[in-house]
């Protein structure tokens, strides 16, 4: 039985609850931040993944200078992994570039993530530097 999975921009206690999750992953990790994971969540375009009504990941979207749209941050909770989450934010980031007009989408990712880098690779995007990845959008009429 598939999960219903939702995408919507956050809305009450959210941004919150995904900072949360995301700080419990990745404050850890060298180069986490949380003061630069919080500007993201309030200043960005977030669309949140809800699985069961419950906030499971989000993708954190802004506009270049060049406008192309930046992915700045997406991030699966723990334990909705392999869900197709990622793949749901993704395509759902990629509609919201095409309905701006943005020649290309683009993140960055670290070179020694090859779980990342294998799967933009297979969402269609292109390395265009060491650790600058590029999806080519359609443009509309």
């Amino acid at each position: 039985m598939e999960t219903q999975i939702d995408i919507a921009p956050p809305r009450g206690p959210d941004v919150a609850q995904l900072f949360g999750l995301a700080k419990t992953a990745f404050a850890g990790v060298p180069g986490w931040n949380d003061r630069r994971v919080l500007e993201v969540l309030h200043d960005d375009v977030v669309f949140v993944a809800r699985e069961r009504g419950a906030p499971a990941g989000y993708v954190a979207l802004r506009a270049n200078p060049d406008d192309t749209i930046v992915v700045d941050q997406m991030f699966v909770a723990p334990g909705h992994e392999r869900r197709g989450i990622g793949h749901r934010l993704l395509a759902h980031a990629e509609g919201y570039a095409i309905a701006q007009r943005a020649p290309a989408l683009r993140i960055v990712v670290e070179r020694d993530n090859w779980p990342a880098r294998s799967f933009y690779l297979r969402a269609g995007f292109v390395a265009v530097e060491p650790e600058l990845f590029e999806l080519v959008l359609p443009r509309l009429g």
